[in-house]
């Protein structure tokens, strides 16, 4: 009989004890049997460390020594492992015994797909799909991100609308599986982006390598999300805007990212107004800040970016449209209302 892969579900942790106290038991009782499960802490000074140790002795820690962020952090935990696959864990998300077993199987049938994620439902609400990944992310023309299952803030119950596997354009980082040499391959996570983004980044440049991103709808997770920032937080925005700005950079053609950019600088004006609108003044100078460090680092970011030969893009996933049109104008508040040109 051959051997299951082996499999490191790896929880980085900055000051979520709360989070491990409630749903480590259900990690703990994942059916696959080939398992290692891991807490990479961000100098956590929570005592999460501490109760992981004295509560989970079959779990393995490692300790970073300072806050690297979850890309940061994620890369020097996963640098010492030598697993086949890495699953990329929040630690304010809830599983069920065999959640693992059906990525696994669908990964390991063909040898092109490189990452993947389950179906992410709400852990407050579990009829209801969750923000952060949902039935797999996809992207439009101008780069912003949305789910099967969420568009904006629209989200969709779940009624099984969704339960085939498929190609996306992203996976959720709230629950991201990667073959480890594909992992190797990309250098894992691009710690400039911090948090935030930085999965999708990570798959558009897999992509580029013609390599497929999947959604497996029998496996199903459920996420509290907005753990560390909330919703409303003018850093979250900062990061949003900016990071966004540095992904069309990277993965996009040259020239048609300076395009995209300059019509991304007037939508994301238009969002800084409706901040001022709102009553929401530190938003939008998050916006200004965004552009700022984008502009400054223009010369930093090219550098990462290359040249995107056509026949090797991987276009599946991509929406050719404007969610923002089609959402806001045309009403469109979920995924099969939309045009199927991806």
């Amino acid at each position: 009989m051959t051997e299951l892969p082996r499999v490191a579900v790896v929880i980085l942790n900055w000051n979520g004890l709360d989070f491990l106290r409630r749903f480590l038991p259900s990690i703990c009782a994942s059916t696959y049997p080939n398992l290692d499960i891991i807490v990479g802490d961000n100098a956590s000074n929570d005592n999460s460390v501490s109760f992981v140790r004295e509560n989970y002795p079959q779990i393995k820690i490692s300790i970073n020594d300072q806050n690297y962020g979850f890309a940061g952090g994620y890369n020097r935990v996963l640098s010492s492992l030598d697993q086949d696959y890495f699953v990329l864990l929040n630690s304010d998300v809830e599983v069920e015994p065999g959640w693992i077993d059906p990525v696994i199987q669908l990964m390991e049938k063909d040898r092109s797909i490189a990452a993947a994620q389950p179906k992410i439902l709400s852990q407050s609400n579990k009829k209801l799909f969750e923000y952060a990944g949902a039935a797999g992310g996809f992207l439009d023309i101008f780069g912003y991100p949305f789910c099967r299952g969420r568009i904006f803030d629209s989200l969709e119950v779940d009624s099984s609308q969704y339960d085939q596997s498929s190609e996306i354009f992203w996976a959720s980082g709230a629950a991201f599986f990667i073959k480890r040499l594909k992992w190797l391959e990309m250098n894992g996570l691009d710690e400039d982006f911090f948090a935030h983004m930085e999965e999708i980044d990570l798959c558009w440049r897999l992509k580029n390598n013609n390599y497929k991103i999947m959604y497996c709808a029998e496996s199903t997770v459920f996420h509290v999300g907005g753990g560390t920032l909330n919703a409303e937080s003018p850093f979250k925005t900062y990061l949003n805007f900016r990071n966004n700005l540095v992904l069309l950079q990277k993965n996009l053609p040259a020239g048609k990212s300076i395009v995209i950019i300059f019509l991304r600088f007037w939508l994301d004006f238009l969002s800084l107004l409706k901040y001022l609108m709102d009553g929401k003044p530190k938003n939008a100078l998050a916006i200004s800040k965004a552009h700022i460090y984008f502009i400054r680092n223009l010369n930093r970011n090219t550098v990462k970016s290359r040249k995107i030969p056509k026949h090797t893009l991987n276009k599946n996933g991509l929406y050719i449209g404007s969610i923002v049109w089609d959402y806001f104008v045309r009403n469109k508040k979920t995924f099969t209302s939309l045009k199927k040109t991806f």
